[in-house]
Formats: C-alpha cells, structure tokens, sequence
C-alpha cells in the first residue's frame, strides 16, 4: 500500500522487521528475512534515505534503529495530497471542457429525457440533496410526482443554507393541509409567492440544472421530463422563473402564526384612518392569503375559526383603508406597502 509514497513492500517488510526488533545489525536483518546480505545493504540505505532508518552511532557497523514513520514521511503524503488534489481540479476541468465540446455537437447530451413518477421524484430528491446555493419551484397543483409533505429534502437543504424560492398556483393553496404544509416550509425560510395559474412544472438548482416535463397533465399516463443542463435554454427558464417572481404575490407565512391571524389584533376603524397605518403580524398574515385569491372558506379553515370571522377582520381592514370593496383593499394593501 506504501509503494503510492515510494515505499516498496521489501522495504516495508524489512522496516516492520526492525520495528519489531528495536534495533539490529545487518546480519541479524539478513537472517531474518533471508535475503542475501547485498540486498539488504541496499534496502536499508533506500529506508535511511528516506529518513526511516538510522544508526545508533557513528560507528559504521553500529545497530540500526527505526524512525517515526509519520515525521519521515508526513511531508511527502502531503505533497502526493496536494499532487492528487491539483489532479483531480485538471480532471474535473478537463470533464466540463469535454461536455461543452459535447453539447456543441450533440444535443442529446444537452437533455436527458427521465419517465415515471418514482424516476423523476427520485432525480428531484438527488438535485435538492447536491444542492448548494439556491432552489427554484414552479408549483402547480396536483403534483405529478412529488406532495409537499413528502419533500423533506427541502428542510435538511434550507438547514444547510441554500436558498428555496417558490411560487405556488392559487389552486394548490386550496388542496386540504396545503396552506399548514406551506406555513411550514415559510418558517424554515423558504420564500413563497402565489400567482393565479403558472405556464409549466418547473424545478431549478443551482442555476445549473433544470427539471421540466415535457407533456401536459391533462395527457396522463406516466409522467416524463426533460433534466436540462447549462444552456440557452436553461437561461430562458431561469428567465422565465424571474419574470414570474416579480409578480407574482407574496404569502407571509409561519408555522405558529398561521392559526391565530384571524383572532389577532382588531384594527380600529376610527384611528387609523391614514396611511402611516401598519397592520401587526397577524393582520399581515391574513392579508397575504387575502390578496393571493384564498377564498374565506379556505382562510377560515387554515385558522381555525369561522368563515364570518374572516369576513369581519376583512371588512375592519377595508375600513381602516377608507375604501369600501375587496378590490380597493387589495389596491391599498400595495400602495400604502402593507405586505
């Protein structure tokens, strides 16, 4: 195992043998392994030379001894270390010049094309798993492969640092348990918006990779998807994500403060009437899901409370905001920045 070091297995086998004597002269080495006493002269000036061996004297003929084999040899395991580490960068270098050249002239190698749900929810958990930096989700309803609840990879990556941004269509938000799913992953800091229908499935690591299926929901049969790697047509999908984050509705969640928002604090119609009014964190909660299109019903369920409730805290609101439609509070609600 040592010959990676220059460390031959004669040399080894003669260094253990001095090890276990302590100390020995050349004849009492050659009648241990024998070998011709030539031989073992050259073996042991190869271990001085490397620092493993050494006289107990100055006389010629003195008993050898054995050295620490970490001090000997420490400096040259951690130049083969930093050897094998800049090899490894060249390899690493040369496999993404080799896959650029490939991608140039061969655009299979540009999308991988995956069938069955447990195929593509097993790729999903494998992106999130090597996930470093930040995760994209297009999140429609009726999920093909993968429930919120069953996404745990997403917890254990924010844990670790990467940055999740999702947008959810409005009718996953509907989904029974899917607003206290949602609160969760809010509350591990996740950034969620909503927006009333989105165009694909759609998921994005790392700016590196992409996970788009390639036919409707409405055609059945086992899902399939395109796994898409640095291209143009990975930028159009980063840019397509972009141009929806910035419209798309911000959700003010948590896992605490979602069944209390609509028992919070009640605004008072007659003092806040301006605009340096700012809604407390429950009110700001309730606003989010208001604004994001959740009905009542839904709102009321995720709280806990009865749908009446939601309706008179909605109706305080547009009070303190002087306007007299649930429209008009949604228009206020972005002009006086209340989310």
């Amino acid at each position: 195992m040592l010959d990676v070091i220059g460390l031959t297995s004669a040399e080894e086998e003669l260094y253990r043998c001095l090890l276990q004597l302590t100390t020995a002269r050349i004849d009492e080495l050659v009648r241990r392994l024998h070998r011709p006493r030539e031989q073992v002269v050259a073996q042991v000036e190869a271990l001085r030379s490397k620092g493993l061996v050494q006289p107990t004297d100055t006389d010629p003929d003195a008993p050898l001894r054995p050295t620490a084999p970490d001090v000997a040899l420490g400096g040259t395991l951690l130049r083969r270390q930093e050897d094998l580490e800049a090899a490894r960068r060249r390899v690493t270098q040369l496999a993404e010049e080799y896959r650029s050249g490939l991608r140039r002239q061969h655009v299979d190698h540009l999308v991988e094309v995956i069938t069955g749900a447990r195929v593509l929810r097993d790729r999903l958990r494998d992106l999130q798993n090597a996930a470093r930096t930040e995760v994209l989700w297009f999140c429609r309803a009726n999920p093909l492969a993968m429930a919120g609840p069953e996404n745990v990879e997403e917890f254990d990556a924010l844990a670790r640092g990467v940055s999740y941004r999702a947008i959810y269509e409005r009718d996953l938000l509907l989904e029974p348990g899917a607003l206290a799913d949602l609160a969760k992953g809010v509350a591990a800091g996740e950034q969620a918006r909503v927006l009333d229908r989105l165009p694909v499935r759609l998921a994005i690591v790392d700016a590196r990779t992409a996970i788009c299926p390639l036919v409707a929901d409405r055609d059945g049969g086992e899902p399939s998807a395109a796994v898409i790697g640095r291209s143009q047509l990975l930028d159009a999908l980063l840019a397509l994500f972009e141009s929806h984050w910035r419209v798309a509705t911000r959700l003010r969640l948590d896992d605490a403060g979602v069944v209390a928002a609509a028992e919070g604090r009640r605004p008072d119609p007659e003092g806040h009437p301006g605009d340096g009014y700012q809604p407390d964190a429950d009110e700001a909660r309730l606003l989010s899901l208001f604004v994001a299109g959740v009905p009542d019903k839904s709102i009321a369920s995720q709280f806990g409370v009865s749908r009446r409730t939601v309706q008179r805290r909605i109706a305080d609101l547009m009070d303190v905001a002087g306007v007299d439609t649930r429209p008009g509070l949604a228009f206020q609600v972005a002009r006086r920045g209340w989310l």
